[in-house]
């Protein structure tokens, strides 16, 4: 079995790696550690009672000898503190936040305005040996990487929804219109009074329009897919909250480089993703609980050549495949597991 330890066990992000793992046939916990500590992992959430009963203890008192992977489940800047010991002994790391998700100071810079956070980065010498950890596109990067930075869920949402078009130069170059709904869990466990359910109840918002700290890493793949030196793409992108716990659902509108049918499209989508196990290309509307719990991305794709318009919708859990799932996907990978290994997860319905 392999060792994992947990960093930032009691979030969201933490007990969602703690509900896959303590199933996971190759992959054993054998520590949590927290900034709310000194408790079993069950007394502070009695829904694991009799899942799992680890003491979560201190980040000052956690041992690293014998582990073979590390999850920073950890906020922004948290991380980026904690990787250099694990690093140095050569312990690969899955970091959740933006700390790692970029190669140079410059992007995460950009990041870090976005966000509204001090632009500093603790360890900007590891930024270099980081891979972006998107398993669909990085694969063989992921496969040998010491720090291993999760995307973000929104920009995976988009990402996955926008690859196989602009690999395809299916897009023209310009502005590609997105349109992203969230449940409220994507606000973190601590969402703050804006999102609590008097306030949050029947109502949904826009925020950060346009300037969302995700922007950064979507830009550069998409840009980088087919190796041009001048951005082809930007994104303008209108993130909203929407009154459910959890889910994304992402639309897409581009315009379209050549006619194309709905079905040619389809096609392209379903051979490019053919060998991405946890992708899929429906011709239904996508509904979140569809994927609820799932490591699952649904990807429906149209042509409207009266318009001249491309529509791309996605749908996945943004605590599943837009965090933790990815996130155990990505040490599968890292480990010399099957990818899925795991990951077969059913649906929570209704």
């Amino acid at each position: 079995m392999k060792k994992a330890l947990i960093i930032g066990a009691t979030g969201f992000g933490g007990l969602g790696l703690i509900d896959i793992l303590v199933k996971h046939p190759e992959i054993e916990i054998v520590g949590l550690s927290a900034i709310d500590y000194g408790k079993k992992i069950s007394d502070i959430y009695p829904h694991l009672d009799g899942v799992c009963g680890l003491e979560v203890k201190s980040p000052d008192n956690i041992g690293i000898d014998e582990l073979d992977i590390v999850f920073l489940a950890t906020p922004d800047q948290t991380g980026m503190k904690l990787a250099k010991k694990f690093y140095d002994k050569k312990i690969p790391i899955i970091d959740f936040s933006g700390d790692f998700r970029f190669q140079n100071l410059s992007d995460y810079k950009k990041y870090a305005q976005n966000k509204n956070m001090d632009e500093k980065h603790s360890s900007p010498e590891l930024l270099s040996e980081s891979v972006y950890g998107l398993p669909e596109i990085n694969f063989d990067k992921i496969c040998t990487a010491n720090i291993i930075g999760n995307p973000g869920c929104f920009a995976m949402a988009m990402i996955l929804g926008l690859i196989p078009a602009v690999k395809n130069k299916l897009i023209k170059s310009g502005a590609i219109i997105c349109d992203g709904k969230t449940g409220v869990s994507g606000a973190g466990i601590n969402s703050g009074k804006g999102n609590s359910y008097p306030l949050r109840y029947e109502n949904s918002n826009t925020y950060r329009e346009g300037n969302h700290q995700h922007l950064v890493e979507v830009e550069n793949l998409i840009n980088s897919l087919n190796n041009k030196k001048v951005a082809d793409y930007k994104i303008f992108f209108v993130p909203q909250i929407v009154p459910m716990n959890r889910g994304i659902l992402m639309t897409i509108y581009a315009d379209s480089s050549k006619s194309i049918d709905s079905e040619s499209l389809c096609r392209i989508y379903k051979e490019y993703y053919q060998n991405s196990p946890f992708v899929n290309i429906i011709n239904t509307s996508p509904n979140t609980s569809e994927i609820r719990g799932t490591n699952r991305c649904n990807i429906k794709v149209m042509s409207d050549n009266r318009t001249g318009k491309i529509l791309i919708v996605s749908v996945l859990d943004n605590l599943v495949k837009g965090q933790s799932g990815n996130a155990v996907q990505n040490a599968n990978i890292r480990l010399g597991l099957d990818q899925i290994t795991g990951l077969n997860l059913n649906t929570i319905y209704p």
